[in-house]
């Protein structure tokens, strides 16, 4: 039985990316391209770079957690809003927000194949208690 956008989008950002070697190749297809806008500009990605760009945070952080507060389903299109909590290999009992997102991810062949993504850092002036309460998830 197939699953929905939704439901890959929510299985993928709910994995542990850091410690199951098979997420990647599960929920990535081999054709992706990630547009990103960050603070440090625009970044392309395609499939390679998203498997080097996440082989760097394995390596550096001892936990990520995803905490997520819309996931919207059109058809095979989802978007995404959540907020990334890391621990560092330094500091394993202190958990730091770094930075919010919303993405929105076209699926194919049951895998994240395009997706557009702006991202922000988390500041002191986040008011991180009311704007992340879930809404639809």
């Amino acid at each position: 039985m197939s699953k929905t956008a939704k439901e890959i989008v929510r299985n993928f950002y709910l994995s542990d990316i850091l410690h199951d070697k098979t997420v990647l190749k599960r929920f990535f297809h081999p054709e992706l391209v990630l547009i990103w806008n960050s603070s440090e500009g625009l970044t392309i990605m395609h499939y390679d770079d998203i498997i080097d760009f996440f082989s760097e945070i394995k390596r550096t952080y001892h936990d990520l957690r995803v905490e997520v507060s819309h996931l919207l389903e059109d058809d095979n299109h989802v978007t995404i809003r959540y907020k990334y909590y890391i621990r560092t290999m330094e500091n394993p009992d202190e958990e730091l927000g770094i930075a919010h997102f919303i993405a929105i991810w076209e699926v194919k062949d049951e895998k994240l194949y395009r997706g557009y993504q702006v991202s922000q850092p988390v500041t002191d002036k986040d008011d991180t208690s009311e704007s992340y309460h879930k809404v639809k998830v």
